[in-house]
């Protein structure tokens, strides 16, 4: 294998076609022909598509098994039946603890998806990842299938059974009863729908996820926290109307953009597209958002 697909060139342009593909109209052939052109050969693309998806191989940060954690799969009701879910709390805490559910992206409920329930349970919260495919079936171990079920989901029910996780978790014995919400790409479009539809919720975090629409922008009650990667075009097309909306009602929010940072720049699955100077900042400023909001 020659030095360049060893070490390839990821572009822009690259990054660009996956999210076309992944979020937008692009099918799996197409994605690979354009990348192939940008690559300039099959082999090369053949290399760095990977780099661009996430891994879900990828070694965790916090491992399952941590003895600092309490862990496990469980199953409680929603309004269309069973929603399959992921707890992770401190195994010792001095009293009741904020509650926060973390909402998946359009991949589902994966092993990624856990990892960050479980770094936010280190932070000292209860934290509940829903499986929002629950209603379909439950996440599969298919990315490509995972996706196509998210982009057939029917909202309103996606919406109601987020708030049922709130509802949920508020009620488990370590929690003090006031939830957050954090969600990526996908999650991050239904934190903003959660301000909109759910008036118990104590706080959002919206990474680089779909804004609310200006009309709706009365209803929320929890503060938020936005956050953006500046390479971003497609969501970041929406912030202008977002901001002056929230500000023309006299909302709680906090906008931050991380300049050179690409979408999903959060998950250190995806090589390509993580940035860890992005991500540890705006991680460090979801819990200090949440440890403000939530006490």
């Amino acid at each position: 294998m020659s030095e360049p697909t060893k070490h390839p060139n990821i572009t822009q342009q690259m990054v660009d076609a996956f999210d076309e593909y992944t979020h937008l109209t692009l099918d799996r052939r197409g994605f690979m022909d354009k990348l192939t052109k940008l690559a300039g050969s099959a082999t090369a693309a053949a290399v760095i598509a990977p780099m661009l998806a996430a891994n879900s191989a990828q070694a965790a940060i916090i491992t399952p098994d941590d003895k600092r954690l309490l862990t496990k799969d469980l199953v409680f009701s929603g309004p269309s039946g069973d929603i399959k879910g992921y707890l992770a709390s401190p195994a010792e805490s001095s009293g009741q603890l904020p509650a926060v559910i973390v909402i998946h992206e359009n991949r589902g409920l994966n092993d990624h998806i856990r990892d960050v329930a479980r770094r936010m349970a280190l932070e000292g919260f209860v934290a509940l990842a829903p499986d929002l495919l629950s209603s379909a079936g439950g996440t599969p171990t298919d990315e490509e299938k995972a996706r196509g079920m998210i982009s057939a989901l029917d909202s309103k029910t996606a919406i109601a059974e987020a708030i049922a996780s709130i509802d949920y978790v508020a009620k488990v014995k370590s929690s003090n009863g006031k939830v957050g919400a954090v969600g990526f790409c996908w999650g991050g479009g239904m934190v903003n729908d959660l301000a909109v539809n759910a008036p118990q919720l104590g706080a959002g975090v919206a990474y680089y996820g779909r804004q609310a629409k200006s009309e709706d922008v009365a209803k929320i009650k929890a503060p938020l926290l936005l956050q953006y990667a500046g390479l971003d075009t497609r969501i970041n097309a929406g912030i202008d109307d977002y901001r002056k909306a929230l500000e023309a009602d006299g909302k709680a929010f906090e906008i931050h953009i991380y300049e050179g940072a690409n979408h999903a720049f959060n998950n250190d699955t995806s090589a390509a597209r993580y940035d860890k100077k992005a991500a540890d900042l705006a991680w460090s400023r979801t819990v200090e958002f949440f440890k403000k909001n939530l006490s």
